[in-house]
């Protein structure tokens, strides 16, 4: 006889209290979340007109410590390290030698010798960076020891101060320091992945579960809402934060990346087996979808007073960009014909639009055409319930990023059918920045 099924066990993030109630979860790197906490419009709406409270808490996490630490950061960062006093953040981007992204993320110099970086593939690439020669520092593993939350919207501000029981109006745009809930400390990171007033939390793990139900029940009175794997990432398209593995992938699977790939592949088995491709961009291999910080707006981070992995690429490339980033607003016609055609008996159904958008991890990628010519890729396509319009991040000819200026999405898959799409170039990001709102404007 065969052994008896056994139920597997779901790995769900373990620094975030367990709710009975949410009956689908999505996956998080390796560890699964609750889709939808009330639902997706209402979480959705909640970064615009109360606040959130949501989880990042599975992103890998790598702390520097020792005299070379910043030395050792400047030497694989496009950024400048000119200015890194203790308590700032910076959004560092990793390149390998042609200048493509291998990962990017927020690094946080928490003492003179001491910095901690969070990322997704970012971390990987930094950990291979730092064997490879010898630094007078430490490299520390420290993903499972961190909760990292986000408090974002209006009302994030008022949560805060009130479950914190201090200002918080001193912590500048990209800045962080200390705080507590009662005897639990933590840092306090003053950013917004929303577009909006935002804080993101860093404490010791075996805490989390205590300061997240602290918020939540301090945010009650402010309409704070859990935010669920489902709405997510609709914030990164009408704020345009690009996202590794969802608008492109870390440029890893070239001929001189070969050695940094199978390094990764014994540390995270099954990582590539997670990486998921489709849309009307008929690619060759993974390489296809590799950008440059200059294709993904974040030319301004450049800094060339120092020697750095991809500088020589970059230079070229700052100077004459091909491609950049903007923001693509769908045709309401042709959008509905797209949801008409699973009514009509008559004809192939279009390729059904995943609502709000597709899941995280998946990278979707569609051509974008110009007067019959291929122009770029729109990626992270998404349905803006605050807008009611589709919107899409896309990559496009430096000379189309114009707003105003008309394009054409394919939608389908390659050998099925096929939908030309009408969309419009607009400012980016689409939603108003009010990130680095005046604190000590708001109400008490």
């Amino acid at each position: 006889m065969g052994r008896p099924a056994k139920p597997q066990p779901l790995f769900h993030v373990p620094q975030v209290p367990f709710d009975i109630s949410p009956v689908t979860y999505t996956r998080f790197f390796y560890e699964f979340e609750p889709f939808e906490y009330t639902d997706w419009i209402d979480e959705c709406e909640s970064w615009k007109r109360t606040c959130f409270i949501g989880d990042w808490s599975p992103l890998m996490k790598m702390q520097v410590e020792g005299p070379d630490a910043l030395a050792f950061f400047s030497s694989i960062s496009v950024n400048s390290f000119a200015k890194v006093p203790i308590g700032q953040a910076k959004h560092v981007i990793f390149c390998n030698n042609r200048g493509k992204i291998m990962g990017e993320g927020v690094l946080m110099r928490q003492a003179e010798e001491r910095f901690l970086f969070t990322s997704g593939p970012g971390v990987a690439w930094a950990f291979y960076q730092f064997h490879k020669r010898s630094w007078n520092a430490s490299a520390v593993n420290v993903t499972e020891n961190h909760f990292i939350f986000q408090v974002q919207g209006p009302n994030a501000l008022q949560v805060m101060e009130k479950v914190t029981g201090e200002s918080l109006r001193d912590i500048g745009f990209m800045r962080f320091r200390p705080s507590s809930i009662g005897n639990i400390p933590f840092d306090v990171l003053r950013q917004g992945m929303s577009g909006e007033i935002g804080f993101e939390l860093h404490g010791s793990a075996d805490e989390g579960v205590e300061v997240y139900n602290a918020i939540l029940e301090a945010g009650q009175e402010f309409g704070i809402r859990r935010l669920g794997g489902r709405a997510k990432m609709v914030n990164h398209v009408e704020a345009c934060f690009p996202t590794p593995t969802v608008d492109y992938l870390p440029a890893m699977f070239g001929e001189d990346e070969r050695d940094f790939l199978n390094t990764l592949l014994q540390q995270m088995p099954g990582f590539t087996d997670i990486l998921q491709s489709t849309g009307s961009w008929e690619r060759e291999s993974f390489q296809d979808f590799e950008r440059s910080p200059v294709e993904m707006g974040w030319a301004k981070n450049i800094r060339f007073d120092h020697d750095f992995i991809g500088r020589a690429a970059l230079e070229l490339e700052v100077a004459e960009p091909r491609r950049t980033m903007t923001t693509l607003v769908w045709n309401d016609e042709d959008v509905a014909d797209v949801f008409a055609s699973l009514l009509r008996k008559d004809a192939e159904p279009y390729e059904y639009m995943e609502m709000p958008r597709n899941l995280l991890g998946l990278t979707w990628v569609d051509k974008v055409m110009h007067d019959g010519k291929l122009v770029g890729a729109a990626t992270s396509r998404c349905y803006s319930y605050h807008f009611r319009e589709m919107l899409s991040l896309a990559v496009v000819d430096a000379e189309l990023a114009t707003p105003g200026t008309q394009v054409e999405v394919i939608w389908g898959l390659p050998g099925k059918r096929q939908k030309t799409i009408r969309a419009t170039v607009v400012p980016t990001p689409y939603k108003a920045d009010n990130r680095r709102a005046d604190l000590n404007a708001l109400p008490a």
